[in-house]
């Protein structure tokens, strides 16, 4: 790079950062989207160590603090006391930032750990809460976020 380059991709860095931090966050829905896919009892039955949720699944107030879980599979699941028949949703919204345990029969170990946080209100929380999205997103455990 050209000796005059470098300040001036500091700069751009140092103000991507600050718009993470200070731009309020935005998604088009609190919904945070799951979905069960056909054919996931029976791999699981065949064997397949199938993963198809994450171990522990985050969601923030106001801003994605309703999960919801779709089951596409020929089989019920059973999410905490609920019973989600073939082709059924369920929607799970969360007021209160702590951690929870359900019992969840689509999950390999038959249990799921929603973390719900607080809304994040400082520049610094609200720049960990955009990079974390990102990486969810890259490992591919995002959902079908709507």
């Amino acid at each position: 790079m050209r000796r005059h380059g470098w300040p001036g991709l500091l700069a751009a860095g140092l103000l991507a950062l600050a718009w993470a931090g200070f731009a309020p966050i935005r998604v088009a829905s609190r919904d945070h989207v799951f979905e069960i896919p056909k054919g996931t009892w029976a791999r699981r039955m065949a064997g397949d160590p199938v993963e198809i949720l994450p171990g522990e699944i985050r969601l923030t107030l106001g801003v994605r603090d309703v999960l919801v879980l779709e089951n596409q599979d020929d089989v019920p699941q059973i999410f905490g006391p609920t019973l989600l028949m073939p082709g059924q949703s369920f929607r799970l919204p969360f007021q209160v930032a702590s951690s929870y345990q359900f019992a969840c029969t689509a999950h390999a170990s038959g249990q799921l750990v929603v973390i719900v946080e607080p809304t994040p209100e400082t520049p610094w929380a609200r720049l960990r809460w955009r990079a974390r999205e990102l990486l969810e997103r890259a490992r591919g455990w995002d959902g079908r976020s709507r």
